[in-house]
């Protein structure tokens, strides 16, 4: 009986130890929490659509020349140039081009010199044939060979022709604004032809304020005459109408202290004595020299010394007062944009010295 009473309470205690093993709290492991990922304050979406494709280059753009619209090809491959206000312009652009007529270029410009640029020679004679040769997609026309315009069209009817002359004869109305306006009308044309309208645009803002300071510069009283020195001899270049310096009266006015009957645009200016410009005693003189830019010029006397060294001009204020501004040496055959900058700034800072 005994014995059963104790296998009894064995029992008894097994089952109560297992009954508070069973109650009692059991530890569960944290948990490592998984990491979040970053907030994107301006997600991407995976399926952003793409961006909107820039319109093509144009390959065509329409200019202005003297006749009406143009449409031009940008950027053409074959180009022939003829104007001789466009020469730098294209040279300092790196533009390439397969003739040009190198007896009437500055000979310091790169077409001159490169043997793959064809020579056309001369607007008095020229080989014309040689456009026809180079197939050209543009022909650049004016100044010199404006007037050979409908001759180079009929010629190479495939290409395009643009005539960027301007009127500055004597039959021109206004031959100062057609200058200033030409010349910068015909400078943003070569920009959108050859892509380069920034640059255009900078050359004739840098235009604009030459003439500005060269106009602010003057006095408005001080007497100016302009002259054409060519094979020693002085010729006179009238207001409005002579070659360089006339259509400059109306931009600047200057007051001219003579007048000359029946006043031309000659190259090489109007018939005059030196007597009657030392009789009008010019507070300046202004010098074309033209022949510093042909090929006579290692044979020329220079237009200072000319000038120097006549005995009429000694006595009048202009020379004694050193008053003598001289355009520069190139400007017979390159009456570019660039020419015409450096020319009102020598202007602006000769008239502000005095």
């Amino acid at each position: 009986m005994k014995k059963n009473l104790a296998l009894t309470l064995v029992l008894l205690a097994v089952v109560f130890a297992l009954a508070l093993s069973g109650c009692a709290k059991t530890e569960t492991p944290v948990a490592t929490p998984t990491p979040e990922p970053p907030v994107v304050t301006n997600p991407v979406e995976e399926n952003t659509p793409d961006e909107p494709a820039e319109p093509a280059a144009p390959t065509e753009v329409e200019v202005t020349d003297i006749y009406g619209t143009v449409m031009v090809p940008v950027n053409p491959q074959r180009v022939v140039a003829l104007d001789n206000r466009t020469f730098e312009t294209l040279q300092d652009w790196g533009i390439q081009l397969a003739a040009v007529p190198k007896a009437v270029m500055p000979s310091d410009l790169v077409y001159v010199s490169d043997e793959s640029v064809l020579d056309i020679g001369s607007h008095n004679d020229p080989n014309l044939e040689i456009i026809a040769a180079v197939d050209p997609e543009l022909v650049i026309v004016g100044q010199r060979f404006a007037g050979r315009y409908d001759e180079i069209k009929a010629l190479v009817p495939n290409a395009v022709v643009i005539n960027l002359n301007f009127d500055v004869s004597t039959s021109a109305e206004h031959p100062g604004d057609n200058l200033i306006e030409g010349l910068k009308n015909s400078t943003l044309a070569l920009g959108a032809i050859f892509d380069k309208n920034a640059e255009a645009a900078q050359l004739v803002a840098d235009f604009d304020k030459a003439i500005a300071d060269a106009k602010a510069a003057y006095n408005g009283t001080d007497t100016v005459i302009s002259v054409v020195v060519s094979g020693g001899n002085i010729g006179y270049s009238a207001p409005r109408t002579g070659r360089v310096w006339g259509p400059m009266y109306e931009v600047f006015g200057w007051v001219s202290p003579l007048e000359v009957a029946g006043a031309t645009s000659d190259h090489q200016g109007d018939d005059i004595s030196v007597e009657a410009i030392a009789q009008s005693n010019p507070d300046w003189i202004f010098v074309l020299d033209r022949d510093a830019a042909t090929a006579s010029a290692a044979d020329s006397t220079p237009a200072i010394d000319v000038i120097n060294n006549s005995p009429a001009l000694q006595n009048i204020t202009a020379v004694k007062e050193n008053k003598i501004v001289f355009a520069p040496a190139d400007t017979y055959t390159n009456e570019s944009i660039q020419t015409y900058l450096e020319l009102f700034a020598d202007i602006a800072a000769a008239l502000s010295a005095k």
